[in-house]
């Protein structure tokens, strides 16, 4: 986690700065290979080029900053229909939207829930789970967050 915000604010100053916005940061280490997967918005929708653009030039500061030991990939993407919610904002944007949930640890004996998003406060996101009860939780419980299509 503190590896992501680190590579958050190395990173966002440079995609703001091409008009968009850094949603998040994975970075997923697998053995000596690693991949470091950025997602980003903006207000018209997120295409291929502007993927291509952003990886050329985020590629560069991640060249001169060196923060990542070792082999890894990086891949540049779109929210997509089931966008990624990293903050606090992105929960509040999206309140009456169905979510899913990893948590680091398990609460009541879950670690994956699924539920409408009620409210926001603080650091705390209110959940309506299936079972027709709310749960709240901190972004430090959260491990994984994503919206899930309606259809």
């Amino acid at each position: 986690m503190a590896r992501s915000i680190a590579l958050e604010n190395l990173l966002a100053p440079t995609i703001d700065g091409m008009g968009y916005e850094l949603l998040g940061v994975e970075h997923v280490s697998q053995g000596r290979h690693s991949v470091l997967r950025l997602f980003i918005d903006k207000i018209d929708g997120i295409n291929i080029e502007d993927c291509e653009r952003v990886s050329r030039q985020v590629s560069g500061v991640l060249d001169v900053e060196d923060p990542i030991r070792g082999e890894y990939s990086l891949e540049v993407s779109s929210p997509g229909l089931d966008r990624p919610l990293f903050k606090m904002a992105h929960f509040e944007r999206f309140v009456g939207e169905k979510c899913a949930v990893r948590l680091k640890q398990a609460k009541d004996g879950r670690r994956k829930l699924s539920g409408v998003i009620r409210s926001t406060s603080g650091d705390g996101v209110v959940i309506e789970l299936e079972e027709n009860n709310c749960i709240t939780l901190s972004l430090d419980e959260i491990e994984k967050a994503n919206l899930v299509p309606q259809f």
